[in-house]
């Protein structure tokens, strides 16, 4: 065994890294969190900010275990399938990378060599335990834990979105995570990064967090974070820089989402389009029906021109029986309304004439609270109307749903 190899991998792992493509990490700031995953002892869990190369650091580490961990299985969780796909894929090229060969060369006297691989798990020929595992297994949270173990798991991003907009998947993530805890064999470690959501999800049962805002990690100068800040509610950035959660007396729409899988309940409702004709806006499809004091909501969010979707969103309304389908005529002076007519649409277009602002504030905030979601709807149409505040970036989605709610309410325009 060649000691300055090892010495190498395990001390120096960003430089090691960086020869392998992983340019923009650094010694001092990545370097810190891989020998944490690699040499420390006991669990640990580190949170740090988009764009902090979190997920890029480990996959470093991931590949200098395999090399210099030959006794111990890793087991690498993520939220979904394909998340885990790309990642093992890194991971694979990293090992194989021409500095990689000649370090593992070096420590084991050849260069590490797969002996089986696929999209999910990789195994090489440096791997001595034997327990018949993958010496490296990915799979996302709804795949079978039943009867594995593991040396070391990893879990990365496994709380996302999701978690913060529906209890039950919040529920099912917080139920994995305890899982885990059958999966680690005796003296093993579980390494968790990512960002947290909510207060209540996976992240707080985990051990006390590391946290790397973006102050902290330096790598978001503070012109850069202003720019940031003012692109998105103040709930969205503390999340995603300050990983910190918004208290939520603060947000317009606090709350967990209501959710139903019976589309059957949007029978015979309305619909309402919200164009885009251009630029970053987005084009916003709301459907909605009243019943017994419950608005029932299906929305979905295109990027990008209305021409390039307007046959998807009329499909939507056909199949969910919607109908008339309500839009504003101020952007375009009719065109779109006449456009859907032409297609045998049922079309009510109007002149805007309220505040959008507020129009959001009232009518979808009064109902907000007896509003329930058809599954289908787009994660981002609900973020949109979750994060929206005054200066938010983009507010399709929320003036989408408060133009139906207006309508549904048979509320008068707010000047």
């Amino acid at each position: 065994m060649d000691d300055a190899a090892l010495t190498l991998l395990a001390q120096r792992p960003a430089q090691v890294a960086r020869w392998c493509g992983a340019k923009l990490l650094t010694d001092e700031l990545h370097g810190l969190w891989m020998r944490q995953m690699l040499l420390g002892e006991g669990d640990m869990t580190l949170l740090a900010h988009r764009g902090s190369y979190k997920t890029t650091s480990l996959i470093g580490a991931i590949a200098i275990s395999l090399v210099i961990h030959p006794d111990k299985n890793i087991l690498f969780l993520r939220k979904t399938d394909g998340d885990v796909v790309e990642v093992v894929r890194q991971v694979r090229q990293t090992l194989l990378a021409p500095p990689m060969q000649l370090l593992s060369q070096r420590l084991w006297g050849r260069p590490a060599q797969l002996l089986r691989a696929d999209q999910f798990s990789l195994t090489t020929d440096c791997y001595t335990a034997h327990r018949g595992a993958a010496q490296l297994l990915g799979q996302g949270i709804r795949g079978s834990l039943t009867g594995k173990h593991a040396d070391l798991i990893f879990t990365d991003d496994i709380v996302n979105l999701q978690d913060r907009l529906s209890p039950p998947e919040r529920a099912f993530t917080r139920d994995v995570y305890r899982e885990l805890q059958n999966i680690r064999i005796p003296g093993g470690r579980i390494i968790n990064t990512g960002t947290p959501w909510h207060p209540a999800d996976a992240v707080s049962l985990m051990p006390a967090p590391q946290r790397w805002d973006w102050r902290r990690t330096g790598l978001i100068a503070p012109q850069r974070a202003a720019l940031l800040r003012q692109t998105m509610t103040p709930a969205l950035f503390a999340a995603n820089y300050e990983l910190r959660h918004q208290p939520e007396e603060d947000a317009l729409f606090p709350g967990d989402i209501r959710w139903t899988e019976d589309a059957a309940c949007l029978r015979d409702g309305i619909a309402h389009l919200d164009a885009a004709y251009g630029g970053r806006d987005f084009t916003a499809l709301t459907c909605g029906r009243m019943a017994e004091g419950v608005v029932y909501l299906y929305g979905r969010l295109w990027p990008g021109h209305v021409d390039r979707v307007v046959d998807e969103a009329l499909a939507e309304c056909e199949r969910l029986m919607c109908a008339p389908l309500h839009l504003e005529t101020n952007g375009d002076k009719g065109y779109l309304a006449r456009e859907l007519r032409r297609r045998g649409a049922s079309v009510r277009p109007y002149q805007e004439r309220s505040s959008k602002h507020m129009k959001i504030t009232t009518l979808l905030r009064k109902w907000w609270p007896r509003a329930v979601f058809v599954r289908g709807t787009d994660e981002t149409y609900i973020r949109q109307i979750q994060d929206y505040g005054p200066a938010s970036a983009h507010d399709d989605a929320p003036d989408s749903a408060a133009s139906l709610l207006r309508v549904l309410d048979r509320a008068p325009h707010f000047d």
